[in-house]
């Protein structure tokens, strides 16, 4: 034992300056943020930028856990958007179809999941290749199924993406809720260490015997239940769910968790630097909409963060 912790107390230094960073690069923001604009520093701004970032927190969440393994999902926005428009769609303005919906929604999330660490354990690909083609699979499944705006959403819905509990968001105290009872999972679960044994050797891991399947099947299968919870926010968000809802969240959703620290290769990082990554990123946009930025600059903000976060961390890693 004694021998093993020197050599952590490194490891995790290193991760908490790349904590440190991003909460820096935070604190930067809002005070440029409160320059530019009056209305950038009013509390409904702040619990604004609480909201947009909840559907964003939900993907990454899932997305963590596929990277820490070494592996990846590139099939979260087409499944988001097929469940976005099923749960609109089947809800067809029902409050009664609204719980037995949104149980299916998950139940179909986590299985796909399942799907998807089932033919990546199966067919021995990397990840990325496997997740790509389902996404591909997902994505035409939706058109089929609707190639506009689906069903309708009862009143009341909608207070899941609106609704405050003692003032603050109900998504964003849902958000903070999920991250920490994940962050627990990791440190403390015996499961949630073989995760990060996996993504971190996973010769190794598969060598002392550690159930590699068993890791892929979870991971996968949360980031797909992750994808059913953001697609169910998004649809009470909008108020409709649509084929294309969940476009943009596949590179979104994989920038926070590189920003946060958590190394593409696996085996180190954690979700509360995803976290402070997914905030980063929504101030970032909330910034550039103050500055009159056009969304499509935004998107090659992310674009050009993703770089710079891969670069800096793989540099990092060649250092150790």
């Amino acid at each position: 034992m004694s021998a093993i912790a020197p050599a952590q107390r490194p490891t995790r230094l290193r991760n908490n300056q790349g904590i440190l960073v991003v909460a820096a690069l935070l604190v930067a923001l809002l005070i440029f943020g409160a320059f530019i604009s009056d209305r950038f520093r009013t509390l409904s701004n702040i619990l604004n930028i609480l909201e947009q970032s909840t559907g964003l927190a939900l993907v990454s969440l899932g997305q963590t856990l596929t990277i820490l393994t070494g592996g990846i999902d590139l099939s979260v926005g087409s499944l988001i958007s097929l469940l976005s428009t099923l749960t609109s769609g089947l809800i067809a303005g029902k409050a009664s179809m609204v719980l037995p919906v949104a149980i299916g929604v998950l139940l179909l999330g986590l299985l796909v999941g399942i799907a998807n660490g089932l033919l990546i354990i199966w067919l021995r690909v990397h990840p990325l290749i496997v997740t790509l083609g389902m996404g591909a699979v997902l994505q035409g499944i939706v058109l089929l199924y609707s190639l506009g705006p689906a069903g309708a959403v009862p009143p009341g819905f909608n207070y899941l993406a609106y609704g405050r509990l003692l003032g603050v968001p109900v998504g964003a105290i849902v958000i903070v809720v999920l991250f920490l009872l994940v962050g627990l999972f990791l440190r403390y679960a015996r499961l949630g260490r073989y995760i990060y044994a996996v993504g971190d050797d996973e010769a190794g891991a598969r060598l002392m015997g550690l159930p590699r399947a068993r890791v892929l099947l979870t991971v996968y299968g949360f980031s797909g239940f992750c994808c059913g919870l953001a697609a169910i926010y998004l649809t009470s968000r909008f108020s409709v769910g649509q084929p294309y809802t969940g476009l943009n969240y596949t590179l979104a959703s994989i920038t926070p968790v590189l920003v946060g620290g958590t190394l593409l290769s696996g085996g180190k990082g954690g979700v509360l630097g995803t976290l402070l990554g997914v905030y980063l990123i929504s101030l970032i946009n909330n910034v550039l909409n103050f500055m009159d930025v056009s969304t499509h600059y935004q998107l090659i903000a992310q674009g050009l963060i993703v770089i710079a976060a891969v670069s800096i961390y793989v540099e990092k890693k060649k250092r150790v």
